[in-house]
């Protein structure tokens, strides 16, 4: 073991882990990560009172899932449905989300770190104060495995709920008239220690649908780190003699989807291609493509390129199929590795693939990174993986304590309604007609 990430670990064994353990390299039990449920479909209330989220925002919007907390990949959020005002049920989104890696390799080239898999994030569950958690509730988990068996159980989970500012803002075009609202999220949160790193897994499900997921890092650099003096790392302190090396976090996120609560959806790509203008016209043309994403794919991101994942057991009330759209944050992606070369992957579920990289498997020379999941299944039951990389480059601001700093992405809507979830009555007629409140 590297002997930064050594003492960047001992500060972590405060919570219950020994060095001495951590030397012999005991993080996790051996063998597999708990398998992923069923795929057939399962209403929330199908779990326990414990382990069941149900909230109805202020806006009307109700959101359900379950919650279980895996030994490697900590939180995981399971039978998630939405349920806006004026639908008569819920509406299934996914059966199962959660992290799939985060791969941290430093500048130099002296260490490589798979924290989920290999370095005890699920382990480093860490209590959340009252304060931390302002109008929630902060649920008591028991973590597999735990590095105090004698104290497994930890308050660390928070549910509560954040105001976004504007959901929208429209003037009538006649009197003085203005339809506005203020959104509301549901805000689910775990904050998991691996050494000197503290990670903010945040889940926020908004009023309208979409469901934003993000990872902070937090907590401190490291001081044995302080050495890059060779242009891979950024003086901090006092001069130009402790130089923080550069690395990045390499996030992964697994989503099983269950749209209209069926795992059978399709999958879409959409590029759009600008032209000149034409002779007559005054400004350049813009066409947009669909491509029917049939087989396993390995997908890079573009500019003008999106994917959905649509439903094939539901429709809206307009007569449209359902489907969820990846809107992709800012990204460094990291060209060092093949699984981190790409931004997003659409494999045929299989219960063996469950993190991006360092895999534990189930099938002996099953795959070890999400890369060689893709090897031209038809996508039948696809199962989306999406890589978000962040190059840190340290800065004096970083200490001390570090500011979060934030990367993810999120799924939004389209055509789960037929209209815009949260549309004040007196615009409720305004399906596919011009206008605008007059």
């Amino acid at each position: 073991m590297h002997p930064n990430r050594i003492r960047r670990v001992r500060r972590t064994a405060a919570v219950g882990l020994s060095a001495a353990a951590l030397a012999a390299g005991v993080t996790t039990a051996a063998g597999p990560a708990v398998a992923q449920p069923k795929r057939a479909a399962a209403a929330a209330a199908d779990c326990s009172a414990a382990y069941r989220i149900e909230q109805k925002l202020s806006t009307g919007t109700t959101w359900r899932m379950c919650w279980r907390y895996d030994s490697k990949a900590g939180l995981v959020l399971e039978h998630i449905s939405y349920q806006p005002k004026g639908e008569p049920a819920p509406i299934k989104v996914l059966s199962s989300a959660r992290l799939a890696q985060i791969d941290v390799p430093y500048d130099d080239g002296s260490v490589e770190y798979d924290d989920l898999t290999g370095f005890g994030f699920a382990q480093g569950l860490v209590p959340l104060a009252s304060a931390e958690c302002p109008g929630g509730t902060i649920k008591t988990v028991k973590v597999p495995d735990a590095w105090d068996p004698a104290h497994p159980n930890v308050n660390g989970l928070c549910t509560t709920t954040r105001s976004r500012g504007h959901a929208y803002r429209m003037q009538a075009d006649t009197g003085n008239k203005v339809y506005q609202a203020q959104g509301k999220d549901l805000l689910i949160y775990t904050v998991n220690k691996v050494g000197w790193y503290e990670y903010m897994t945040e889940w926020r499900f908004q009023d309208d649908g979409t469901i934003n997921m993000n990872v902070g890092a937090t907590g401190s650099l490291s001081p044995s780190d302080y050495d890059a003096g060779d242009g891979r790392g950024w003086p901090i302190g006092k001069g130009a003699h402790a130089y923080a090396t550069s690395h990045s976090h390499n996030v992964f996120w697994k989503l099983d989807f269950d749209l209209d609560g069926s795992s059978r959806s399709r999958v879409e790509q959409y590029d759009s291609k600008v032209s000149a203008p034409a002779h007559g016209q005054e400004a350049p043309s813009n066409k947009t493509t669909r491509t029917d994403v049939t087989k396993e794919l390995a997908g890079d991101a573009k500019n003008m390129r999106w994917w959905r994942v649509v439903s094939t057991a539901g429709k809206n009330k307009d007569g449209h199929a359902r489907s969820y759209e990846i809107v992709q944050g800012a990204s460094n992606k990291y060209p060092g590795h093949a699984f981190t070369s790409h931004d997003v992957y659409f494999t045929q579920y299989d219960k063996c693939e469950q993190f991006a990289s360092n895999n534990p498997g189930c099938a002996t020379g099953h795959p070890k990174t999400v890369d060689k999941f893709v090897n031209g299944q038809t996508l039948t039951n696809p199962v989306v993986w999406v890589n978000v990389g962040f190059h840190h480059i340290a800065r004096d601001e970083d200490q001390q304590p570090m500011p979060v700093h934030w990367q993810g992405f999120s799924i939004a809507p389209r055509d789960v309604t037929a209209m815009n979830p949260l549309t004040p009555a007196a615009l409720a007629d305004q399906n596919g007609e011009p206008g605008n409140g007059s």
